[in-house]
């Protein structure tokens, strides 16, 4: 009886091991595009850096910036400063300098300067989630570590900043999803 639950283990083991090396040499080739989710047979881990695992659409590390360019070739960014991301930031991490116009000193809807500091935030998505004008969004980028803190963590507006066909292409579902919503605001009702 004793040692019989160790022995057990061992045999759970050895077959999630045999059952690996067999989808990945005679199974089909989809068996490995599975590795590391749950529909996988056998181990679960993949060998990283090597190999890495399918990310999910609504997988989330940290904030950036959407821009679009103009035809001079200049970043347009989406954000307004209105100041909504900083406040729901549950760490505080987000600060953002309304531009000023040169002429006037009157606010313009632009941000003159927008940091994130990578270390404290949570990757919650609150900042993406009540952005009113869609100019903040979740990256799938988590390969940032570093050896070093301080100000190498703290992303400015041109680090945070990727163009619309960056988010098109990591999130195809919800970018089709918010561009139909877009299309179906612009057309005018008609009343007949």
């Amino acid at each position: 009886m004793n040692g019989f639950g160790i022995v057990k283990g061992l045999f759970v083991t050895i077959g999630h091991f045999f059952s690996t090396y067999f989808a990945d040499h005679f199974g089909p080739k989809t068996e490995k595009l599975k590795r590391g989710t749950l529909e996988a047979g056998g181990l679960f881990t993949v060998q990283y850096p090597e190999e890495s695992v399918n990310i999910p659409e609504e997988f989330r590390v940290i904030p950036f910036l959407v821009y679009t360019l103009d035809e001079s070739g200049q970043r347009k960014y989406r954000c307004t400063a209105c100041g909504i991301c900083a406040k729901v930031c549950p760490t505080q991490c987000i600060w953002i300098t309304r531009k000023k116009d040169e002429a006037t000193g009157k606010p313009v809807p632009e941000s003159a300067e927008f940091y994130i500091d990578i270390d404290k935030c949570m990757n919650c998505g609150s900042c993406a989630e009540f952005c009113p004008f869609d100019a903040i969004k979740m990256d799938h980028d988590y390969r940032i570590a570093s050896y070093t803190r301080g100000e190498t963590h703290i992303y400015n507006k041109e680090r945070l900043g990727k163009p619309l066909e960056y988010y098109a292409k990591i999130r195809p579902g919800n970018y089709s999803q918010e561009e139909a919503e877009r299309a179906a605001k612009a057309q005018p009702v008609r009343t007949d």
